[in-house]
Order: C-alpha cells, then structure tokens, then sequence
C-alpha cells in the first residue's frame, strides 16, 4: 500500500481548461478528484474548524440508502456531538492525518487506515488535536431493525489489521477486506476496502440489488457503469444504484483499491411512494 488519495481543495487557475470527466445519468454518478474544489465544500452544525465534501445523499429515484462525505478537520478541530439523527449508524475511514474518537466512552485513536463502526443512537465524539490537518471517510445510514435482531457493537480496527481474502479463482488479483462478518445479520451495511492488482478484473458485469459508493483510494482502472466505460483513478468517486451493471480492468502498474458502500442483509421494501393500497 502506497497510501489513501484524499482532496485537498482549492482551484484550478483561470487558465486552465475545461477537461474534467464528471458524469450524472439516471444510472449512476461519477464525480472526479477535480470537482472536490473549494466552492463545493459544506460545514455543519455542531462542527468546529470542519469542512466537508457531500458526494452521496439519498435522492428519490437514484440511490436511496446512505450518505458520503468526505471529511476535512482541521487543527483543534471536532465535534462533541457529530451526528443530528439518533437512527443513523456511521462508518469512519481514515485517509490522512489523526483524530481521537470516543464512542460511548471508549477512547481510540485513529490513523491512516483507521476504521471505526459507531452504532445507531452511540454518543460519540471527534476531535483534532494535532498541527496537520486530519481527512475521513464518514458514511452514515438509518439501521434498519429486523425481528430477533440486536444493534451491531460498536468497533475499531484498520486496514492494516485485516488481511484481505481472495476471490475465488482469482489468484488472489481481486480481494476484499471485510471489516463486518459478512454473515452477521445485526448489520445492514458493509463498508469494505476492494483489492485488484495490476491486469486483475471482474471478468461479469455484476448486476445485484445493493447500491455502492465506490471511492478510489489508490491506484488507476477502467469501470464499466452501466453502458459506459470510464477511466478512474485515485481521488475519483462512483455512485451506483441498484442493478447498475459493472465491471472493472485493473490497468495501473500499482494495486486499484477502492472503499465500497452497499447495502445488505434486509427484506425488500414493499411500502413507499411508489406503491398503492387498497
């Protein structure tokens, strides 16, 4: 590992000229390292010295589930009270820099690489106390209670601390750390990291009910969404909804890593906007 991409805003001069790549269709998003400028970025309530990029929310009619932001806290910087919805259970991933995190009194310290799940209705806090500024992955979705089904436990690893298991028949060119046991029933998403290695593949245009945020942490391939072919690299942000084809090439001299969002582990809703009584 050579390390996770993470923004760090400002401009392109007024010289340059209009290349980007970004893409909004009724099948999926793709937002480029370039658009995560200055003039996009948010703050929130209850945050100090905090930025944020909002590259997923949920939206009728496209992905539905979660929300991604990307995180800048900035020295000193934090929030006693992060998270406005009791429901919402949260994913941190670490791309650069240290923060202190305490979930419901338990105190860690988190690194590049660093992962914490934080539980619906937790009281967590989050803080900077260091010079340089800290960047995370925060993604937050409603949990959904089923019958006989406990809350998730909160926890805290990294990606160093999980070694990631190989596909079957790949080799070990395609590879996922998985942070939940897949199988653990208490949980209704996944946040994991995906693995290729230079010339590794998904050889199928995975069509399936989840929907993923796919945020490149490192590395270059070429993605099938949809119909179309693009070419991502570290920085770059993909947002797919249900049934979306893909696929992906591995194409870079390095490993293509990206964090995945899907949602799993639930019953199809029957009941919205969409349906009818009577």
């Amino acid at each position: 590992m050579t390390g996770y991409y993470a923004p760090k805003g400002g401009l392109p001069p007024q010289s340059a000229l209009m290349t980007q790549r970004a893409v909004f269709t009724e099948a999926y998003a793709f937002i480029p390292k370039g658009c995560f400028s200055d003039i996009v970025t948010s703050y929130l309530p209850g945050w100090d010295n905090t930025r944020l990029w909002m590259i997923a929310r949920p939206m009728s009619g496209f992905s539905e589930t979660f929300s991604q932001y990307v995180m800048e806290v900035g020295p000193g910087g934090g929030s006693d009270r992060p998270e406005n919805d009791p429901e919402a259970q949260s994913v941190i991933f670490m791309t650069e820099g240290e923060v202190w995190l305490s979930i419901d009194g338990q105190e860690h310290d988190l690194g590049p690489g660093g992962y914490a799940y934080i539980p619906a209705g937790s009281d967590w806090m989050v803080r900077n106390a260091h010079s340089a500024p800290a960047r995370f992955h925060w993604l937050r979705k409603i949990w959904e209670p089923a019958e006989g089904i406990d809350r998730p436990e909160a926890f805290v690893t990294s990606d160093q601390e999980i070694a990631p298991i190989a596909m079957p028949d790949t080799d070990g060119r395609w590879a996922t750390t998985r942070f939940a046991d897949p199988t653990d029933l208490r949980h209704d998403m996944h946040v994991n990291i995906v693995t290729f290695q230079p010339g590794g593949l998904i050889p199928f245009e995975e069509t399936h009910v989840m929907e993923h945020g796919l945020y490149v942490l490192e590395g270059k391939a070429v993605y099938k969404l949809n119909q179309d072919w693009v070419e991502v690299e570290a920085g770059d942000f993909m947002w797919l909804r249900a049934y979306c084809p893909q696929a992906c090439y591995a194409a870079g001299p390095g490993p293509f890593r990206y964090l995945l969002y899907k949602d799993v582990n639930r019953h199809a809703r029957l009941r919205g906007p969409w349906s009818r009584s009577g």
